[in-house]
């Protein structure tokens, strides 16, 4: 029997396998109606078919992923759909008309150019779908298939992943538009290139992104979380125990990964591939070797774990604190062990380029006061520490463990993942720490910060008898005083803490 991240993406023609029964399936119906009024009302035509993808929760193993580590995200029933009308050849339009259901966003116009250039100075929202449109194009080309000349598309769009949340709406408006594109030209993928073919489609944008997002997207099962393993890319269901819940909940600080690149995501993705480098140079390598073949941490753990072997552990962790030094590196302090600039190191990748740009120091390993933009090689521990951590998730979970001990040791899990992503990889904010704590007093298990971070949300593990109990107190201790501020609306808390259980992956609607 096939495994599930082998077989294309569903095609149905009713919403109950994606949207279950009774209340959820009615807001899903009333969403699709208005989906479809919307597109009528602003096109004149019906939709041809409709594509949606869900947002992720991540629970464990963050900034580890463009590392080559596995990670252990779960789909959350929050998703954006796609509404898509492909034209007829002969119809003089030649454009892509991207609009939304939400007046919060305007209609986006481009050409019907798959070559066409995104501009990333000017970042307009219709940008993710052109993503999807690159993407595809390219992909059918490597395959040899011919999908006839450029026509122009119809779109509407329609999302309740909150932006800016960590929770990958731009991975589900990627993931979506990519897979309705597909669908309006009548073609399918078996998931596990599409969420490979996604990945590389967000990349469009100036994000380097490791492929998480789009994987647990697409390859969702309902009701389990997924470990999810690189290079090859694949799903393994993970069931997590029915006496705990992943409430989630928005520090309210936005988190805007595209626009922030250059000096936060991108930037560690820099630090990481620097750290690699230079930790390759002082296990052996020559300067040109290390450059060449050494593009994440995972690519120099072996080396690390030979040499901590030598001091008697078995953790690359003891190579990075041992080699690498806790002060700031300047540029020319690597350029001095790499033996070339920095420039030419990055100079297959723009977005790299531009995080060498903004930079004034690297610091490789750990230091407690920060001195302009740094790179820093403190990352490296907390990449390695992760990885083992996902492991340590999954292992718990498929343990002989009493239920209680086990929601206690993946708390524990969770807490020490959000120190690391909080001290080591420094890519959290005080919203985020307020709202960690506020979690943690009010019973969570473990919390911690998911997604990119700098904003967000947090995820807090919380024993299943206790979250409606545990969210009022959330709304109290930590909302409350933003609703009376205006910050946000109360009408809407909703959307900004819930609980969640495994929702399922993309799909495709025909009806």
């Amino acid at each position: 029997m096939a495994r599930h991240e082998d077989l294309p993406i569903p095609i149905y023609e009713t919403l109950e396998p994606v949207y279950g029964v009774e209340s959820q399936l009615q807001e899903a119906l009333l969403r699709f109606e208005n989906l479809k009024s919307k597109f009528i009302q602003v096109f004149g035509h019906s939709p041809h078919i409709f594509a949606r993808s869900p947002g992720r929760v991540n629970l464990i193993g963050e900034h580890i992923d463009y590392e080559g580590y596995s990670v252990l995200p779960m789909a959350i029933r929050q998703d954006t759909i796609v509404a898509i009308r492909k034209r007829d050849a002969g119809e003089p339009e030649k454009r892509l008309l991207i609009a939304n259901v939400s007046d919060k966003y305007p209609l986006c116009t481009y050409p019907a150019d798959p070559n066409q250039d995104i501009d990333l100075k000017n970042h307009r929202w219709g940008h993710y779908f052109i993503c999807g449109y690159k993407g595809f194009y390219e992909y059918v080309k490597s395959k040899g298939l011919d999908v006839g000349e450029p026509v122009g598309l119809d779109v509407m769009i329609d999302g309740t992943v909150p932006t800016g949340s960590g929770l990958s709406s731009s991975a589900a408006f990627v993931c979506s538009s990519t897979i309705a594109i597909m669908a309006a030209f009548d073609v399918n993928f078996p998931k596990k290139e599409i969420a490979q073919l996604t990945c590389e489609c967000e990349r469009h944008i100036g994000t380097q992104s490791g492929g998480m997002d789009q994987a647990i997207s697409v390859m969702a099962q309902s009701g389990f979380a997924e470990l999810i393993d690189f290079n090859p890319i694949c799903a393994t269901d993970v069931q997590l125990p029915a006496g705990g819940s992943f409430v989630i909940a928005h520090s309210l600080a936005e988190s805007q990964k595209a626009v922030t690149a250059a000096t936060n995501y991108n930037n560690r993705v820099v630090e990481c591939r620097l750290a690699a480098i230079v930790l390759g140079i002082k296990l052996g390598m020559k300067p040109q070797e290390a450059i060449s073949k050494l593009k994440t941490l995972s690519d120099v753990e072996g080396s690390c774990v030979s040499f901590a072997s030598s001091r008697g552990s078995s953790d690359p962790v003891v190579a990075v604190k041992e080699l690498l030094s806790e002060e700031p590196y300047r540029a020319e302090n690597i350029e001095k062990i790499t033996e070339e600039n920095l420039q030419s190191i990055f100079a297959d990748s723009p977005t790299s380029l531009d995080v060498l740009k903004v930079a004034r120091q690297y610091k490789l390993f750990q230091c407690t006061t920060k001195l302009g933009l740094t790179f820093d090689f403190q990352r490296a521990s907390h990449v390695y520490s992760e990885a083992k951590r996902v492991h340590a998730f999954k292992d718990t979970v498929s343990s002989n463990l009493s239920e209680e001990d086990m929601l206690k040791k993946l708390g524990d899990l969770m807490n020490e993942s959000h120190y690391s992503c909080s001290v080591l990889y420094e890519c959290s904010c005080p919203e985020l720490e307020e709202l960690v704590k506020v979690c943690r007093d009010n019973g969570a298990l473990g919390a911690r910060l998911t997604g990119a971070g700098w904003g967000g949300c947090a995820v807090a593990l919380v024993k299943e008898s206790i979250v409606s109990e545990f969210i009022l107190n959330l709304k109290k201790q930590f909302y409350k005083s933003r609703m009376e501020k205006g910050v946000i609306d109360g009408s809407d808390l909703g959307l900004y803490v819930f609980a969640s259980k495994p929702s399922s992956g993309a799909a495709i609607f025909k009806f």
